[in-house]
């Protein structure tokens, strides 16, 4: 589904999440009974991550501030699991962060490593990953359930399209990305995996702000301040006269 933004200078489109964007990808996993470090340590030398699953809702703390949305831990519930690493790596050469974490895969949970039996298949969505600085390797992997119906929180990834033929970069202006990512409190099968802002009709001073966001009334902006501005072309004339100076 397409949804459309407006804005003063130009159109900002979002992009289309299609099927094979969201279930081309099956992650496999197997139950994993305890936790802690050395377990942590002995998945890792067989060639799997280890990787939690939470059932989360979320309630709104305060009737008049919509954006206080929290998790409602009285329902919160944990699972234990372990995927394999060398499928992990290969998912994210195609669905690269932060894009990872806007979309939602099928898990299935086999009884153990090489088996056939499945005892669960269900929709999660990737929250977290947890890297080594210095090598960069996965440590753990966080995902709760994303069944259709299912409210969640996303931080949805920003995309700027249109550069190339913008009117105030090509007089020399500079691109603001003031934001990379927009929060939504987002049914499961209405996550957008990435929002496209096209700044090619934007002039020197023109910005995109929060409200002029356009999605589906049933997304709701977790944002205080809708007058936030997402990009913003500014113009480097006054930069250049103190650099001269």
């Amino acid at each position: 589904m397409s949804k459309w933004w407006r804005a003063a200078a130009g159109a900002v489109k979002t992009a289309t999440v299609t099927p094979s964007s969201r279930c081309f990808h099956t992650i496999q996993a197997i139950p994993r009974q305890i936790s802690g470090h050395r377990v942590s340590v002995r998945e890792r030398s067989l060639g799997r991550i280890p990787a939690v699953v939470f059932s989360q809702s979320y309630v709104q703390r305060d009737p008049n501030d919509p954006t206080s949305i929290a998790a409602d831990a009285s329902v919160s519930q944990k699972v234990l699991l372990s995927t394999e690493r060398k499928q992990i790596k290969a998912i994210l050469k195609h669905v690269k962060l932060p894009f990872f974490c806007s979309n939602t895969f099928p898990l299935q949970i086999r009884a153990g490593s090489g088996s056939s039996t499945i005892l669960e298949t269900r929709k999660v969505l990737p929250i977290k990953i947890h890297m080594d600085e210095e090598t960069g390797n996965i440590l753990n992997l966080v995902f709760v359930w994303a069944e259709d119906g299912t409210e969640l929180k996303v931080d949805v990834p920003v995309v700027f399209t249109g550069e190339d033929v913008c009117p105030g970069l090509k007089k020399g202006g500079q691109l603001n990305r003031i934001r990379t990512s927009l929060k939504y409190l987002c049914p499961a099968e209405l996550i957008p995996a990435k929002i496209e802002v096209d700044v090619s009709n934007l002039d020197i001073g023109d910005k995109v702000s929060l409200n002029d966001v356009v999605v589906d009334p049933s997304l709701k902006l977790l944002s205080k301040n809708e007058t936030i501005p997402i990009c913003k072309i500014m113009s480097t004339i006054m930069e250049n006269s103190e650099a001269a100076k």
